[in-house]
């Protein structure tokens, strides 16, 4: 694929994500509101279960919020022409590795030696 059609490519691919995300943490909030300590209305293990819940949600609210962080930053990527380059070694990343994760920053030799 040539630059200018990888380009439009990537670029409605993270639009794309953006707007999920947006929605699924827009929507996600009801799950992480507090949960009722009144035990007249829910017993002890349910509450633990609200509880567990609550904090299922939390973490994944905030995984999505990372996730949106780094796709806004593939966009920026994009928009500054940096956009498939290694942050690590300055080399092309493989078309493949950006379909797979679009969003990431580093080829796959950087990624694995990063770890």
């Amino acid at each position: 694929m040539d630059k200018n059609s990888q380009y439009k490519f990537f670029s409605r691919v993270l639009l794309k994500r953006r707007v999920e995300l947006h929605g699924l943490i827009n929507t996600a909030n009801e799950n992480a509101r507090p949960v009722e300590l009144d035990q007249s209305k829910v017993g002890r293990l349910s509450r633990m279960d609200a509880m567990q819940s609550q904090a299922m949600a939390r973490e994944t609210q905030r995984r999505r919020k990372i996730d949106l962080q780094k796709v806004e930053a593939a966009i920026k990527r994009l928009k500054d022409d940096e956009y498939g380059f290694c942050r690590i070694c300055d080399d092309p990343i493989p078309e493949k590795r950006l379909e797979f994760d679009p969003a990431t920053t580093t080829c796959v030799a950087c990624a694995s030696t990063a770890k």
